[in-house]
This record gives C-alpha cells, structure tokens and sequence, in this order.
C-alpha cells in the first residue's frame, strides 16, 4: 500500500472512531485521535486536491486530441494544470515528509511540540557567555512571534553578562520540529565592548534541542538510581537568590547525566524541572544508543560529531550571518537577532526536503 492511501485510511479510520465517542477509552484519547485527525485533515485535503487538478488534466488532455478551436484552448488550459499539479505535488510531498516527521517523533515516544533547549557558552570567555544571552534573547523573540510558551528551567548568570549556560523549554505545535534545526555550535565574530584595540574576537557557544517526552511515554526513572543534591542558588558575583537551599541537582548514575535547575524559589519546583531536563535527556541517551547500534558511523543531533561542527557564523562587522550547512548567508544579522529566524529555518527545511523528496513517490 502506498503512502498516500495508508495516510487516507488512516483518516477514515479515525474520522470513524471519532464519531462514537462513547465507545473510546478516555478524554485522553479522545484528545490524541482528535489531534491524529486535525494533522492528517490538512495532508488528506492536499491529496484530494492534487488527485482532482490530475483528474481535470486527463480530461483536458483528451479535449486536445479532437482537434479544431477547442483543442486550441485545451492546450491552453493544459499548460496551466500542468503549473497547477507541479505546485500541488511539491507542496503534497512537504506535508508528507511532515507527516513522517510527526511519526517518528511518536514511535520514539518523542514530541514534536515541546522541546528543551539548553544553550552553553563554549571558546572564547565573557564575550562567550554574553552571546549565549544574545542568542537567548533571540530565541524568546522567535517563541514570541510563533505565540509558542517559553518557560526558564534552569540559568547560569555570567559575571559580565549574559549565562554561562542556560536551559528552557518550550511548547507550542511543531516546536521541536523547527527548532531541531539550531543544534550545533554557533560562531560569533565581533569587536567586544571592552576591546579598546579593535580586535575581532572570536567566540563559540552550542545549542542543543531535545524533544520532550510525550505525555503518554513513560520515562521509568528509578529513585535508587538518583542522587539528588540541594544546594543555596546564586547568581553573578556568588551573591545568593535566596538563603535557603532551594537549588537542586539531579546525577541519573545509569548514564553519567548531571542537570540542574535553580530559577524558582520552590525547591520543589526546582525539583521538577531538573526531572524535566533529565527526562528529556534520558530519552536522546536512549535514541542515541539505538541508532549507535543500528548505524555505528551516525551520531545523534548532540552527539560529539556535531557539536564540535559549527554551524553558523554570525559576523557582526559585514553585517552577515552564514550557515555552513547549506552554505547560505543573509546580510541583515540585526533582524535575525531580533527574532527573525523564519528566513534561516525555511532556508534548512527546504533543504533537508530537497534530500527526502526522492524518497516519496506520488502517482
């Protein structure tokens, strides 16, 4: 069976279902299968309209071969549902590599909206961690203008600025999906502030994005194999938040992973988010062993392979910014700091597209 009638099938399958409710488990299904239909609706609506511009273009065709006036304006008309079917069948094989997307996200017990984000600053000193603050701030201004939900989980404050390393999670539809494309290092080449020589330094910081366990994937974290420490939270210059010990972190001693959270007052709170990050964290570790297994040459999207690859270069003095990926550049580096990302991550997407669309077939 092919993609497309497995995709229609589906959407019967489930239009059917939705329509006895009583007869489905709980709310919480309910809810998935709701939200399963709303995502297919869009790609089965794509399909119908390409299967009906190809079903018009065979009869078009034919109207050609009979010769005289009309066969004249058929080829007009022929010409124009060729334009259309071309332009309905790339934007069909985007939703299906969507779609695929989605699905991987699901069988890996992963979200494709809600995802961490943990970005830590690498060479390059003060003039690192002030552009892991930059960085951030460009972040929540994208989050902003997609109306997605940002919240702090955990924050490292520099002496001079910015964070040595902050992690925050966000939710809203695809968010994982979109930004997946920022993990890497990114390079920053600038005259610091303080440089009163004009010297150009250059700086690294590293962004990892990891999908969020789904709400319905259980994570088994065993309490024997957690040491959780408490510890007073503080900020720039050691200066305590607070005299209570309300900061915690978490060491899942199984696989070595050590996270932290100190933002929130609550020591509870704090608690809950760190189990947040090490939940998310957990399930790449486990990810990465499966496809480690399965492909010993590939690494996971923060393994060791690309997070010592740079993937953009941010130059301030020629107002350009560079991806390395596709080897891209726009000259308007303010407007993307300012939370104008959509250009960069469209540019990547189609990218990756171009690579998978060989791979889908469409009558």
């Amino acid at each position: 069976m092919s993609k497309i009638k497995k995709i229609k099938k589906e959407y019967e399958e489930i239009t059917e279902k939705l329509k006895h409710p009583d007869e489905i488990s709980d709310s919480r299904e309910f809810g998935r299968l709701s939200k399963k239909r709303s995502q297919l609706q869009q790609v089965v609506e794509k399909i119908k309209a390409y299967e009906r511009t190809k079903r018009e273009l065979q009869e078009v065709e034919d109207m050609t071969r009979e010769g005289g006036e009309i066969a004249e304006m058929a080829k007009e008309e022929v010409k124009k549902l060729k334009k259309k079917k071309e332009k309905l069948k790339k934007e069909l094989k985007t939703l299906l590599i969507e779609q695929s997307e989605r699905q991987k996200q699901e069988e890996e017990g992963a979200s494709s909206d809600s995802a961490i984000v943990e970005i830590r600053s690498g060479a390059g000193g003060d003039e690192a961690s002030i552009f892991v603050g930059d960085l951030f701030d460009m972040y929540s201004k994208f989050i902003k203008n997609k109306d997605w939900k940002l919240k702090i989980l955990d924050s490292n404050k520099a002496d001079m600025g910015g964070y040595k390393s902050i992690t925050f999670k966000v939710e809203g539809q695809d968010s994982f999906s979109t930004l997946k494309y920022e993990a890497g290092v990114h390079r920053v080449q600038r005259v610091p502030e303080t440089e009163s020589g004009g010297r150009i330094h250059t700086s690294t910081v590293s962004v990892a994005v990891l999908p969020e366990p789904d709400k319905k994937t259980t994570i088994d974290l065993d309490p024997e194999d957690l040491r959780i420490d408490t510890y007073r939270a503080s900020g720039p210059g050691g200066q305590y938040v607070n005299t209570r010990d309300s900061a915690v972190r978490i060491t899942h001693k199984p696989t070595g992973l050590v996270v932290s959270s100190q933002n929130e007052r609550s020591q509870l709170q704090n608690k809950e988010n760190a189990m947040s990050i090490l939940k998310a964290k957990v399930l790449e570790h486990r990810k990465k062993k499966i496809k480690e297994k399965q492909e010993k040459k590939r690494k996971s999207q923060i393994g060791e392979a690309k997070r010592s690859q740079k993937i953009r270069t941010y130059n301030y003095m020629q107002d350009r910014v560079t991806d390395h990926r596709i080897k891209e550049s726009w000259h308007n580096l303010e407007e993307i700091l300012q939370g104008e990302l959509s250009q960069i991550i469209t540019a990547l997407k189609k990218a990756e597209e171009k690579e998978k669309y060989a791979d889908i077939e469409i009558d």
